[in-house]
């Protein structure tokens, strides 16, 4: 269930990171966004068992989650940046 869980997590915190985080470089679809926040969430879930700020086995809240796709959308938007110059 915890692998569920970080999807649905990861779904929600990819919407939530899209509003906070808007641009042009951004991911514009929604599908993709929701990957995005779903790799996010698995980015924080993996950090937080790493750091020990979460149980093995227990996957990242939707703050953690949110942060992580915070992340992974600058990372993107880097990236995109680096490929159209």
């Amino acid at each position: 269930m915890g692998f569920v869980w970080t999807i649905i997590i990861g779904f929600v915190a990819g919407i939530i990171a899209k509003f906070i985080m808007p641009g042009s470089n951004e991911p514009s679809g929604f599908v993709l966004t929701t990957i995005l926040g779903i790799v996010g969430a698995f980015v924080a879930t993996f950090l937080g068992q790493s750091l020990g700020w979460y149980a093995p086995g227990q996957g990242a809240g939707l703050i953690g989650a949110v942060v992580g796709a915070i992340v992974v959308l600058a990372i993107w938007g880097m990236l995109s940046r680096n490929r159209a110059a």
